[in-house]
């Protein structure tokens, strides 16, 4: 029975199905944590010291609710460089999702649809539900990939927004070039919003990374630190559009996050010079590693199950059962240092049967 205090569009939605992992790992000895997107490396140098210096000469106290000079006007002039459009700002967030939060609230009314692409990353749904909105979920599988004719056919008058998340969490799939520049232009002709979160654009292996703006001037784009420079704590993100768009979500931010905070700002712009390519060379190759050499092997394992689909994310070294629940478990020779050393400890691990038996054990318990 709801508690008569809480609010009624808080039951519009569950908790994560991220707690059951940890209800699950709870119960076992030693486990690893494969449950949430984190980076197997840490906070560059340059980056923490950054920030301690930033701490050790007092600049502590609260930001500008748009993003403090120092990394905003840096911000707008490499999105300036990247897109040329006559009408594109950005103002810095509390984090990635505090972007998706002032996102939904500012463009989405009640009764409103917004398309999201199934599987999706876990928060989407709940926030258009909080908002008063309704998901219109597009299911993308086996291969994850978008088939604009079902978009086309999924809008309606009622539709306000499409949600784009490429490279996708938790898929690890990332839309083709037609893909993108199709939902762009559909978007446009349709007069519907288009929301990308590029979160993980550093992480493309195989071809540049490819932003539907190109395509479409009115694409409101979040990004952020934390995937790519591994500051997930440390709540840094940053969000461009169109003005109207973005100073609304600014006059929101006031009341709510009300800033990020000052010295992780001071941070981040020392973060936009530091070259993380040598990490994301070290994910290429074990991404390279899993696909080329054992993912034939996985497939063939589970095959015995009868409707059932192993995902290999290849982007996070994650596995995800067919409902994209991600499972921590525990192997008494799995070695827990081999996500986050040498290739060769990698190897060595997946030729356990073990690991895979644990796995199967796990799912059944979850």
């Amino acid at each position: 029975m709801l508690h008569p205090w809480i609010a009624q569009r808080t039951t519009t939605f569950d908790s994560s199905g991220i707690r059951k992992v940890f209800d699950l790992a709870a119960q076992m000895k030693d486990p690893i944590n494969l449950s949430i997107g984190q980076p197997d490396f840490d906070v560059p140098e340059p980056v923490r010291q950054a920030c301690i210096d930033a701490i050790q000469s007092r600049k502590n106290s609260y930001a500008l609710t748009q993003g403090m000079p120092v990394l905003r006007e840096k911000l707008q002039q490499q999105v300036d460089a990247e897109f040329g459009h006559a009408d594109r700002k950005v103002f810095v967030s509390s984090g990635t999702s505090g972007g998706l939060v002032l996102t939904m609230l500012s463009l989405v009314n009640p009764g409103d649809e917004v398309i999201i692409f199934d599987p999706f990353f876990v928060m989407y749904q709940p926030l258009v539900s909080l908002v008063g909105g309704t998901a219109v979920l597009i299911d993308t599988y086996p291969d994850f990939r978008i088939d604009l004719n079902r978009v086309a056919e999924a809008i309606t008058p009622r539709t306000k927004l499409i949600l784009l998340n490429s490279p996708a969490n938790p898929t690890g799939a990332t839309a083709t070039a037609a893909e993108i520049e199709g939902l762009a232009k559909l978007a446009a002709e349709r007069n519907v919003a288009l929301l990308s979160d590029e979160i993980y654009r550093a992480f493309c292996y195989d071809e540049p990374f490819l932003s539907p703006a190109k395509f479409n001037d009115q694409t409101i784009v979040i990004d952020g630190f934390s995937k790519s420079h591994a500051m997930t704590g440390w709540r840094l993100g940053f969000v461009h559009g169109p003005a109207a768009v973005i100073d609304t979500m600014v006059k929101l931010q006031q009341y709510t996050f009300v800033c990020a905070p000052q010295p992780v700002q001071w941070a981040g712009a020392v973060a936009m010079d530091v070259d993380v390519s040598g990490y994301v060379e070290q994910y290429r190759k074990k991404r390279d590693l899993i696909y080329e050499e054992q993912v034939e092997q996985l497939f063939h394992r589970f095959a015995e199950h009868p409707g059932y689909r192993l995902t290999v994310d290849l982007e996070s070294l994650t596995i995800a059962d067919a409902f994209g629940l991600q499972l921590a478990f525990h192997v008494d020779d799995f070695r827990r240092h081999c996500l986050r050393n040498g290739l060769d400890d990698i190897a060595l691990t997946l030729q356990h049967e073990d690991k895979i038996t644990a796995y199967e054990a796990a799912r059944e318990q979850a």
